[in-house]
């Protein structure tokens, strides 16, 4: 089945949209990844929500876990306040993330192979035209292993 039969509609944000408002959708839509999209409607990033939390905790604590043991509540807070005034290209570099993407005749395996390589649990449907790009939708893991399943007869 071509990506396009398989995409469905997800939220996304730009790279011009706020740090901040991008981290607020994917917490209160309750994703597992956060698509960004480029100004020219092509993927910025797809970053997983455990990706998102690295970025919010600072260099040290990775470092010295003991240190995560110690900090209380109200400086774990203050994780959140380098969003401020960012805009997502700014707070997630490009060169730090995967930019999983399909075009609309992409099959199930390419779907898969672009999920496996990118560790990313969702592929973007991509549609050309010239310069620009115009999102489908995104075949999620779930609903990629559900194809599956039932293409074998195991649904």
């Amino acid at each position: 089945m071509p990506a396009r039969e398989l995409a469905e509609p997800y939220p996304h944000v730009t790279t011009d949209d706020a740090a901040v408002d991008a981290v607020r959708l994917l917490a209160e839509q309750n994703l597992p990844a956060l698509l960004v999209l480029d100004t020219d409607g092509t993927p910025y990033a797809v970053v997983p929500g455990s990706q998102l939390v690295r970025q919010l905790v600072p260099e040290y604590v990775m470092e010295d876990p003991l240190l995560a043991r110690v900090i209380d509540e109200r400086h774990a807070e203050a994780m959140a306040e380098p969003l401020a005034g960012k805009t997502v290209a700014e707070w997630l570099p490009r060169r730090e993330f995967q930019q999983p993407y399909v075009g609309p005749d992409a099959g199930t395996m390419e779907i898969a192979a672009a999920m496996a390589r990118t560790h990313v649990p969702l592929v973007a449907v991509i549609e050309r035209d010239g310069t620009q790009g115009r999102l489908l939708g995104v075949v999620s893991a779930a609903s990629l292993m559900r194809h599956l399943l039932q293409a074998g007869g195991q649904a």
